[in-house]
């Protein structure tokens, strides 16, 4: 009998480049555009449509769907918030923010933002624990004035893995918090 051999998969250094965003309490969101041009509103989970939709997500896409084509073919992630949604940040209206700080900045479609950028640098405990005290006493970047941020993402280039830090409850699992 062959056995096929599985190599132990390299390690990826923990002391490395991390980058720091925002963790805004919406929903996960993503729009997804073909090769061909046909675009697809998703939640975290599934396709949804104005039909069957995620806090107004699917009519939002579908009535952007020009302009959001200029992302390019591929899965583009964001967060979907604001009035109506989880927090609501004291906005008047939804938004997108897209996840990918390293892809998207000011050369982006008018109707998208992108996540704010709160450290980027080597990662220690110390950068996210200071940056989660700055957003604690500062409030959120991505709706200044509204004291009641969530917390952070910690995004580990050479892992390419992703942590969330909350500012309330983030030793409780979230099916657990109450």
């Amino acid at each position: 009998m062959t056995y096929e051999f599985e190599a132990f998969p390299k390690m990826p250094r923990l002391s490395r480049e991390i980058i720091i965003t925002e963790k805004i309490d919406g929903t996960n969101a993503q729009v997804f555009i073909a090769d061909d041009g046909t675009i697809l509103a998703g939640s975290r989970t599934r396709w949804i449509t104005p039909a069957d939709d995620n806090y107004g997500f699917a009519a939002w896409v579908e009535k952007n769907a020009d302009e959001l084509r200029n992302l390019g073919p591929g899965r583009h992630f964001g967060e979907w918030w604001g009035a109506g949604i989880q927090r609501k940040y004291g906005q008047d209206r939804k938004r997108f923010s897209l996840f990918n700080v390293s892809r998207w900045s000011e050369e982006r479609p008018s109707c998208c933002d992108v996540v704010p950028t709160l450290y980027r640098g080597d990662f220690t405990t110390e950068a996210v624990d200071d940056t989660i005290a700055v957003l604690r006493d500062t409030g959120s970047m991505a709706a200044p004035g509204f004291m009641q941020p969530e917390g952070v993402i910690v995004f580990h280039l050479a892992g390419n893995v992703r942590f969330k830090k909350t500012l309330e409850k983030d030793e409780v699992p979230k099916g657990m918090q109450r």
